[in-house]
């Protein structure tokens, strides 16, 4: 669902938002508020908000990952395990 389609005023917002906060948990689209006429902020479930965080978070390693890649900052796979093992106390296999 796109953002054009659930734009309210903030006058509905204040009207309706217990209504507004059950819409947004059944469905999970988001709303755009608006006040004078222009976009004032996003209205989201705490379910997209939490999964939005964590996409986010995904997004910021895989792009730290690529960049040690580039700078050469890599150990083979045995080494990453041998030093979790060591670090957790654990014997080599």
């Amino acid at each position: 669902m796109y953002l054009s389609q659930h734009i309210k005023p903030i006058s509905y917002l204040k009207e309706n938002a217990a209504k507004l906060a059950a819409e947004l948990k059944a469905s999970g689209a988001p709303y755009l508020i608006t006040q004078n006429g222009e976009a004032a902020m996003v209205v989201q479930s705490v379910q997209e908000y939490e999964q939005a965080q964590e996409t986010m978070a995904m997004l910021k390693m895989l792009a730290q990952s690529e960049k040690n890649i580039e700078q050469g900052n890599i150990i083979s796979a045995d080494e990453a395990f041998s030093q979790l093992r060591k670090c957790r106390g654990l014997s080599e296999l």
